[in-house]
């Protein structure tokens, strides 16, 4: 199979390929590759700059579409998206793909008769406004096109990603907790604060309270203007692995994570 075909569904399925042996690009410069067997084109894309932090989020998109010979290829749409990715919670190691997707359409620009492609200022971010927990802060931007214009003949399409890497800013985490040592029934509270860089609003920073290690967290919440929290929780038995982690609202702010000096007294004995 090509190793640049492009899937049916070009939105949500076009991230998957990232972790299906679709061809991965440098971020600073686009790499010149020779066609894989049968392919008629070849498609490159890449950024600049190549990495992205709090206060300089845009690049420039740039790319080439070139024949099997490597002419240039004009008038050739190229459908490009953002793709935020997240660690995807699997506590039993399940072979299951290691990561979900927000893509996001970033447009269409046609390459030009140099057979070249640009998309300027483009934002590198996170814009869905769900939640940022398990977030990486690698971003994709993918490339794709299909010759006849068909999603259902895919093998006429183009695929290719780069990879833009956004430096996130450090973030803390204090607590106290109302009891160390607690049984099934009790009730734990967990009070603390999240800090983040200065002149960061801390209002909204999600906060998640593990208490079991099946579960990503049993409860959570979202710190005030002041970055105070409280959570609480009914203690089960099988409770054994509790745990605080927050997810600031912003993608240039890294979460913050502690584990709690909790004992649960009611677990069984093994």
């Amino acid at each position: 199979m090509p190793r640049n075909i492009l899937p049916t569904r070009l939105a949500a399925t076009a991230a998957l390929l990232l972790v299906a042996g679709a061809l991965s690009v440098p971020a600073a410069a686009a790499e010149t590759r020779s066609p894989a067997p049968g392919d008629a084109y070849v498609l490159t894309v890449s950024t600049d700059p190549a990495k992205t932090d709090y206060n300089n989020r845009k690049v420039d998109v740039i790319g080439t579409v070139t024949k099997a010979d490597g002419t240039p290829a004009p008038s050739v749409p190229v459908t490009l998206q953002e793709v935020v990715r997240f660690t995807t919670w699997n506590p039993w190691g399940d072979p299951i793909d290691p990561h979900y997707y927000e893509p996001r359409d970033l447009g269409k620009p046609v390459s030009d008769a140099d057979g070249k492609f640009t998309l300027r200022d483009v934002e590198i971010d996170h814009v869905s406004g769900s939640s940022l927990l398990n977030v990486e802060q690698n971003v994709q931007i993918t490339a794709q096109f299909d010759e006849d214009g068909d999603p259902d003949t895919p093998q006429d399409g183009y695929f290719t990603d780069t990879t833009v890497a956004t430096a996130a800013k450090p973030s803390s985490l204090t607590y106290k907790v109302n009891k160390t040592k607690v049984k099934a029934g009790d009730i734990l509270t967990v009070q603390g604060k999240v800090t983040l860089p200065r002149g960061v609003d801390p209002r909204g920073t999600e906060v998640f309270l593990q208490t079991y290690w099946e579960s990503q967290f049993h409860v959570k919440t979202t710190a005030e203007e002041d970055g105070f929290f409280v959570l609480s929780v009914r203690v089960s038995r099988e409770d054994n692995a509790f745990q605080l982690r927050t997810a600031p609202r912003d993608l240039y702010v890294k979460g913050a994570g502690q584990k709690l000096p909790i004992t649960n007294t009611s677990l069984p004995r093994s």
